[in-house]
Parts: structure tokens; sequence; C-alpha cells
């Protein structure tokens, strides 16, 4: 297989129905500059669906130093992977009786009942990647759901995909049933690299809990069923691809000669890793996660004080190896936008 060269970052900037979504310029500030004040001294819960997710860890770095920033204390509770741990941290935060909660990278429907227990108390939720419907008033009593709009990320990594290798691609597409999310975010890859003219070989449906102890033999598998004619590697998050690239080690693929690895979401620590070194994967359409982390305090600070929610929707990044080099030491893609101050003033902080 043949390594196409493809080093930029672009900036949420892709085709969607025809037209052009501009990219968010360094410098520039597209959120809201207006809002209510940082209510005082109030208590938030960070419910995570996995503490392991590069995703969520990065939403939950970033709560935590906006709720420090407005004045409030913040506990975190990790679902540790499983649907029984989630609803068990959702029943712990409701009885810490918290002034807010923070539903962090799982589906809404999943804990339907238990969620149902923390509207009914009157606790305001807001949400990161609870489900498709994104912005204010998601279904599940969620004021606000936030994210970059999953279906332009899954068309900039299936893009990619074509402007990297042709028409002559064959792709695997890895996803997880658990999330509604997650199979939306799949099936437009699919659409998306299908509508261009190339191949799908195959769809995948593995838990990304799971990753671990499925990944490295799903990879053995999957080259054994198609060798050469598997060109790249296409997952709804980058934690799948945290375990492929061992398996094409150990059967003596390098990275260049393997399958080309594309994310569509979220830009974890481990994957600019990859991408820097050149190992086992090539691109990620990442997140701004400690700004989602900044907009979720924004969100319940509004919620807790009965006013609108903003509708503010964070533009996401087509990152290569170029582009991480541009980010020098960081960890994580954080653009260069004044987030912290516009929220800061608004807070009144």
């Amino acid at each position: 297989m043949q390594k196409r060269s493809f080093l930029k970052i672009i900036l949420a900037t892709t085709m969607l129905a025809g037209s052009w979504i501009p990219a968010m310029a360094a410098g520039e500030w597209d959120g809201p500059t207006s809002g209510p004040a940082g209510a005082p001294g109030k208590s938030i819960v960070v419910v995570a669906a996995d503490m392991k997710n590069g995703g969520i860890l990065g939403v939950s770095n970033g709560v935590e130093e906006a709720a420090s920033q407005i004045g409030w204390s913040m506990r975190l509770l990790d679902g540790a992977g499983s649907i029984q741990g989630r609803t068990a941290a959702i029943g712990q935060a409701l009885a810490l009786q918290p002034d807010g909660i923070v539903i962090n990278g799982f589906d809404a429907i999943e804990q339907q009942a238990a969620l149902e227990g923390v509207v009914a108390a009157g606790i305001p939720i807001v949400a990161w990647h609870s489900g498709p419907k994104i912005g204010c008033d998601a279904p599940g009593g969620i004021f606000a759901n936030v994210s970059t709009d999953a279906m332009t990320v899954s068309e900039v990594a299936a893009n990619w995909a074509i402007e990297d290798g042709g028409k002559d691609i064959g792709a695997i597409i890895f996803t997880d049933s658990t999330y509604q999310i997650a199979i939306d975010k799949a099936d437009r890859i699919k659409e998306t690299i299908e509508a261009a003219g190339g191949t799908v070989l195959e769809y995948v449906d593995t838990p990304i809990a799971d990753t671990s102890s499925r990944m490295g033999p799903l990879t053995t598998s999957l080259l054994q069923k198609y060798g050469d004619s598997w060109t790249h590697a296409l997952a709804i998050n980058d934690l799948y691809f945290d375990f492929m690239g061992p398996a094409l080690a150990s059967a003596g693929i390098s990275s260049e000669a393997g399958p080309q690895a594309g994310s569509a979401g979220d830009g974890s620590e481990a994957a600019f890793f990859r991408i820097k070194t050149g190992a086992y994967q090539t691109i990620t359409v990442a997140e701004p996660l400690n700004l989602q982390g900044w907009q979720l305090v924004d969100e319940l600070n509004r919620a807790i004080q009965g006013e609108a929610c903003s509708g503010y929707v964070t533009s996401p990044a087509l990152v290569t190896q170029d582009g991480v080099e541009r980010m020098g030491d960081s960890t994580a893609f954080d653009p260069d936008i004044p987030y912290r101050e516009a929220y800061s003033a608004i807070w009144n902080k």
C-alpha cells in the first residue's frame, strides 16, 4: 500500500450540503458574549462514562478548570466503561444533591430511567455527547448537549480517506452500537465514502469499552480476510487505534505499509502521539475538549439561573502530522481563541 502525503491542519472547513462551513480562525471568538453572571457557591457533579477515554478525560479537565474559575466545587464520578457503572454513578450523583450534573460521554437513552430521577429532583443536567441532537433542549431532560456537529466530523474523516486513497480505497469502519450517535457517525462515514466511489469492505460493531481485548484479535482476523485490499481504517473514536497498532506490528506490517487510520473523534493525547510519530494513525478529527468543558459550565450556570441555553456549537479540526507538529508540546487540540477570557467576562470573574 502506498501512503499518500496529506500534511495539513484544517479548522472545521469542509463541504456540507453544498455550502462551506467557515473555519474558526486563530484569535477569533465565535461563542457567546453575554449571559448571567456566575452563580455563587454552587456544587456540581460530573458523571463520566469512562475516564480511560481520552475525549471524556479532556472534557472533564475543562469542566474542572472552568468550575474553579467560576467559583464552584466539582466532584467526578467514573462509570468505568459499563452501563451498570454509569447507572450507579448517576444514583450516587443524585444522592449528593448537587446544584447541577454534567453527563459526560454516554447516551441519555441508555440511562433514561436514572436521568428521570434527576429531572424529578429538579437538578439541571447538561451533557457532552449524550445523543444525536446537539444544542439546546436535548432529549432526556438535558438542558444542553455540547458537541461538535457529529455528521460534519464524520464527513471530514471520510473525505480525508477519499483524498488520501482515491476511489480505490477499501475502508473498514469501527463503531459501537451501544451509542446511537456512534451508529449515526459510522453510517455517515459509510455513505460519504460510497457516494465518492470508494468501497467499504466491512462495518465492524465492537464495544468501545472492550477495545483493549477485542481490537488485537479483530485486526489480525481482518488482515487475514482482506489483506492489501484493506487500505483505510476509520473509527468513531481514537480509542480503537490504541490497540490496532500493536496487532499490525506483531504481523510485521509497518505503519506506512498498513491500513491508514483516521478517527472521527475526539483527539486524544495518545492519538496525537501516534500521528506525530507516524505510528499507526494518520489523522484525527479533534474536538476542542477543554473549551467544551468551559461551555458545559457556562450552560449549567444558565440552567441554574433559569436563563436560556446559548446554542453555541464548537468547530472540529482535521489534525494531521503537520498539524500536531504545529501544536508544539501541547497534548490536546486547544484552539488559539480567547474562550477563557470570554466566559470569565460573562461570569464577571
